[in-house]
């Protein structure tokens, strides 16, 4: 096991990181910009090292301070969270080159499945089910066009490195395809220095289902019960839960089953999220796989007891899994709200100091953040706050242990997205189970009328 881990991140997902580090008798070193230097991930680290002012750029993706606070500090690995360096092939290169282990799967698989062309290729070929579209980065408009045309509308063009929603475009009908084709390609460009497109049919209503997986370097591999993502604003996540209320048993092998071929095909090693599209007839298609953990690994954790970071660490550390797949079971229900700084009425970014923070408490709720009164959330960085995670025995309890969760959660200082959250889990759809990845937008529309 590794006597000292540098956490290459921020926020809650970096004070996350220290909580497991800590259960394995692990010292910690937090970076920090100048901005976060009261951060609560700095106070509790064993260690701290700033390196750099506020702008990302000049800290927390600032690849030679990080290495440099790696060195300077004993740091024996490295461990990137989410965002930022976590999906940067470059960086972890970097990291083994300097003698550091990265937490989490090769270079070379961070590449192969960042470029989402070359993963539905490599998926296709291993009889994972693909949406119908370009077999790569589109040559041109034309090609796309044509293609389109072929396959039929609605179509979705998609950045080849994007993430985050950035670099997507939906196209309805063949008049729009031009100028949907030319922003798509330059908001790639702008947001991730590659303006590489390629073309999906766009599916109308589907969900987002994702599949947690843990793969050792001994070839043993582990899935997870399904996460719906399906609550999302601009392929943004607010609201995730686990199971799916549309998943069965045999779906869910079929989804497990299908994850376990694309871990195979890629040779992948450490934590990981294969997801895919659900349509209405509960036929799934392949979207993209993370290589690194997610916002949302906690609902994983809530229904299977199984700790995401602390086996992320062992398997980097060169353990063998210690989980088989029979002993992944399925427990309760168990739903995350992502509460952001933010409008819950326009998502307009809401920075600044939090003058009041009581967080709900009690058996079966889960709160994940960095904050606390007195805290400031700096405009520099994503505007998440907190994640509430809830978990009962069934989806019904669990609705009704969020709403009471969510009444108790006080924030003031700072606009959030909590009094969304609250409305949401009153909707009548949702409580049925009832929605898509299209929920979010009407129901935005009917608060309005």
């Amino acid at each position: 096991m590794f006597r000292k881990i540098l956490i290459a991140n921020r926020g809650e997902i970096a004070f996350r990181i220290i909580r497991a580090c800590r259960e394995l008798g692990v010292k910690t070193v937090a970076i920090h910009s100048e901005a976060d230097a009261d951060s609560l991930h700095v106070r509790f680290a064993d260690e701290s090292v700033c390196i750099g002012p506020a702008d990302p750029a000049q800290s927390y993706r600032n690849i030679p301070n990080i290495l440099s606070a790696a060195e300077i500090t004993g740091a024996e690995a490295v461990h990137p969270g989410y965002g930022f360096l976590a999906e940067n092939a470059h960086f972890a290169d970097v990291c083994e080159s300097a003698g550091i282990k990265f937490i989490g799967p090769l270079p070379e698989c961070i590449s192969m499945m960042g470029d989402k062309a070359k993963a539905r290729d490599i998926m296709a070929k291993n009889g994972v089910p693909i949406i119908p579209g370009s077999e790569g980065i589109l040559s041109g408009e034309n090609e796309g066009f044509e293609l389109a045309r072929k396959i039929g509308y609605p179509v979705i063009i998609k950045a080849v490195a994007g993430g985050g929603g950035r670099g997507m475009r939906v196209v309805h009908e063949e008049t729009g395809f031009s100028a949907a084709f030319h922003a798509a390609q330059s908001e790639a460009g702008s947001a991730f220095g590659n303006d590489g497109v390629y073309l999906e049919k766009f599916f109308i209503e589907p969900r987002h289902i994702e599949i947690q997986i843990l793969a050792d370097d001994k070839g043993k591999m582990i899935y997870f019960p399904e996460r719906d993502c399906s609550i999302q604003r601009r392929h943004q996540k607010l609201v995730e839960e686990s199971p799916s209320p549309v998943v069965d048993d045999r779906l869910r092998r079929e989804l497990g089953k299908a994850a376990t071929a694309a871990v195979t095909a890629s040779r992948y090693v450490n934590a990981g999220t294969v997801e895919f599209l659900l349509d209405r007839d509960h036929n799934f298609y392949f979207i993209e796989m993370n290589t690194r953990i997610q916002v949302e690994h906690p609902i994983s954790e809530c229904v299977t007891g199984i700790d995401l970071v602390k086996e992320q660490i062992k398997i980097a550390s060169g353990k063998p899994l210690s989980i088989k797949q029979s002993q992944v079971k399925l427990n309760g229900h168990s739903f995350e709200c992502r509460v952001n700084a933010e409008s819950p009425v326009t998502f307009r970014p809401c920075p600044g100091k939090i003058t009041a923070f009581h967080v709900p408490g009690g058996p079966g709720i889960r709160v994940d953040s960095a904050s606390y009164m007195g805290s400031v959330i700096p405009p520099h960085y994503d505007s998440l706050v907190a994640k509430l995670i809830v978990h009962d025995q069934t989806r019904d309890e669990a609705i009704a242990k969020m709403k009471g969760a969510l009444s108790e959660f006080v924030i003031e200082g700072i606009e959030t997205t909590l009094p969304l959250h609250k409305r949401i889990f009153e909707d009548p759809s949702f409580i049925k189970g009832r929605f898509s990845t299209t929920f979010l937008d009407h129901f935005l529309e009917n608060s309005k009328t």
